[in-house]
């Protein structure tokens, strides 16, 4: 049996699923991408190739391999992409939620059945179907729980807008000893750079008493300021709109003191370094042309 812990997103990992590139499918159409880098890219005719990032997911892994983490991979679905398993489940403290995703994905739970029948079947919680939420929009933090929503009326209008108040709702009612706090994060289906796709592609807490903010992923400035604030002013790595857009917050941490992130992020790798932190550099840039990263990759399942 998997005995589930996860309290934060940064204490030590001993286990977790990790996506993957085989067999991923063709390159999509453009009335098929379902977030607006991925449709740049399409029609730019720069989609990632399957061989690239496989090389980037082995480079991963092979950081997991390093620390000795337990790593699961999804069984393969013949030309589909299984890339972002956070999208599919989270994990908070001992419990395995499945996301209520765009019904295309369904699929990939399903690829992670072997795992899933691991856990305590009673810990394991389909939300009701008017929830909807994603992993990449939700993240524990010790007696928080950080949700990345939209909540506008013209929400069915974003396929970019994948966590909705029935969720907020939802986590309250299933974690009563938590506290939920839910940001509004801007919304486009057509601009790369005006998309805050999950509250991970704004926003990532780190150890030592650290974040990474962008302040344009957020619609309502109150909110924001409640994160920096926090943190701390101090604490916090503010990342420019072309950061965003190359997915510098979504980077992922193995331990308190340990940050897997994409080797191309000079100045964020070396403000790590400067408030010490070890940086497990990879390339991953390839992956993040459809608007997810090393975080979206991960879903961890046991961590100290």
């Amino acid at each position: 049996m998997i005995q589930l812990q996860v309290k934060n997103e940064i204490s030590r990992l001993r286990a977790v699923v990790l996506g993957t590139a085989v067999n991923n499918g063709p390159i999509p159409k453009e009335e098929d991408a379902y977030d607006p880098k991925s449709l740049e890219h399409i029609k730019a005719g720069t989609y990632p190739k399957e061989s690239d990032m496989i090389k980037e997911m082995d480079a991963f892994n092979a950081v997991f391999e390093k620390y000795d983490v337990k790593v699961f991979r999804p069984e393969i679905i013949e030309n589909y992409n299984q890339i972002f398993a956070r999208d599919i489940a989270f994990v908070i403290d001992d419990t395995f939620i499945k996301s209520n995703i765009l019904p295309d994905r369904e699929k990939e739970l399903d690829a992670l059945h072997y795992v899933i029948d691991q856990i305590d079947p009673a810990k394991v919680i389909k939300p009701p179907e008017e929830v909807h939420v994603e992993g990449g929009d939700v993240m524990p933090w010790n007696d928080y729980i950080f949700v990345g929503t939209y909540t506008a009326d013209d929400y069915p209008d974003y396929i970019t807008a994948r966590t909705n108040n029935h969720a907020i709702d939802f986590l309250q009612k299933q974690f009563p000893e938590k506290k939920v706090k839910a940001f509004e994060l801007r919304k486009s289906n057509t601009n790369a750079k005006e998309n805050a796709l999950h509250l991970d592609c704004c926003f990532q807490p780190l150890g030592k008493g650290r974040a990474i903010l962008h302040k344009n992923g957020f619609l309502i400035e109150e909110e924001y300021l409640w994160l920096r604030d926090f943190f701390g002013k101090e604490n916090i790595f503010e990342i420019t709109k072309d950061e965003m857009y190359q997915m510098c917050s979504n980077v992922f941490s193995i331990d308190e003191n340990i940050v897997v992130s994409e080797q191309n992020f000079t100045r964020l790798n070396n403000w790590l370094r400067e408030n010490d932190f070890i940086v497990e550099e990879i390339p991953y840039a390839e992956i993040a042309k459809q608007e997810g990263l090393l975080r979206c990759s991960t879903m961890p399942l046991i961590r100290d």
